[in-house]
């Protein structure tokens, strides 16, 4: 019974939008059915056999200002629950404020969450309430999807991809999180909670947590035992694009593009390096594809976007 109670309560404003958005479309359709329901029964009724009703053509101008006016009626409601439903997807789509960015990790059969401090936890998720939180997310193994019915909120994560969800949670509780896709035996398994806490109470919940072997801290042993320091450093010998600004940073390519150092661009560059060479720089580079695991994959992505950003640089 909890957890229905946790599924249909409304726990973000973006909840009781969708909430609002979902139960209109259904008394509208509804309505439609039954006015459509109606025209039939009592037509079938006044016009059955043996009737004495009038069955004389309507004059043609009315036939046209019939069809007429039912066409745009009807192109206006589309046009106006798809206005409204759009609406509703891109403001979800923009976080306000600066987010708390959460790195969450799926994999058979648990969820992984790392905080930015370095604070983990696993098939739990606390976050602050009325604060926008950013997951980025990944896979390690086959397509999972995050779900929490509460917060009406559901983002497949497939594997060699980084997805964004960003949502607001108002209302303190915990809610059932779960993995909507099918993603293996133990799939019904793959349960969680989403912890939504007050400002202060997760300020002490993360007082309260080891945070001495994070993601980044990981990525960073990584960047020195791969090798990668040997180029990319500061003392290197062999001439490689520095990676201290570059993340989310426009960089020029070989080619003449110009790219935004998002994810893919990092994790391509690190599996297919020769795809977009820097320019000035030569592909000299060796694809790590194959070499690294996944999770070590994001360790290394973790440390990169950690390091010092352009505004810091410009500061």
């Amino acid at each position: 019974m909890s957890g229905l109670s946790s599924f249909i309560s409304a726990a973000s404003e973006r909840a009781r939008q969708t909430d609002l958005l979902f139960f209109s479309a259904t008394a509208l359709s509804a309505f439609i059915i039954l006015l459509v329901a109606g025209l039939i029964i009592g037509l079938s009724i006044r016009y059955r056999k043996n009737s004495t009703a009038d069955r004389s053509e309507l004059p043609s101008l009315l036939q046209r200002e019939f069809e007429t006016g039912w066409t745009l009626a009807t192109v206006l409601l589309f046009v106006t629950i798809f206005g409204w439903a759009s609406a509703q997807g891109f403001g979800a789509m923009t976080p306000a404020g600066e987010p708390l960015q959460i790195n969450v990790v799926a994999k058979q059969w648990m969820w992984k969450s790392e905080h930015p401090g370095g604070e983990r936890e696993i098939n739990e998720l606390h976050v602050p309430a009325d604060r926008a939180i950013l997951l980025s997310m990944n896979s390690q193994d086959v397509i999972h999807s995050f779900f929490v019915p509460a917060l009406r909120i559901k983002q497949d994560v497939v594997p060699g991809h980084t997805e964004a969800l960003s949502f607001i949670a108002d209302k303190p509780g915990t809610y059932a999180l779960l993995c909507a896709e099918y993603c293996g035996t133990q799939h019904s398994k793959m349960t969680g909670k989403v912890i939504v806490m007050e400002e202060e109470d997760y300020a002490d919940w993360l007082s309260h947590q080891e945070a001495d072997n994070s993601l980044a801290a990981q990525g960073e042993r990584l960047f020195t035992t791969l090798g990668c320091s040997g180029c990319h450093g500061n003392s290197a010998n062999v001439r490689a694009p520095p990676l201290e600004y570059v993340y989310g940073s426009p960089v020029a390519l070989a080619d003449g593009r110009i790219v935004e150092a998002d994810d893919a661009y990092l994790r391509d560059s690190i599996l297919q390096p020769k795809r977009d060479v820097v320019a000035g720089f030569k592909p000299i580079m060796p694809s790590f594809a194959g070499r690294v695991s996944e999770a070590n994959l994001l360790a290394l992505l973790a440390y990169l976007k950690k390091k010092p950003q352009q505004e810091a640089r410009d500061d």
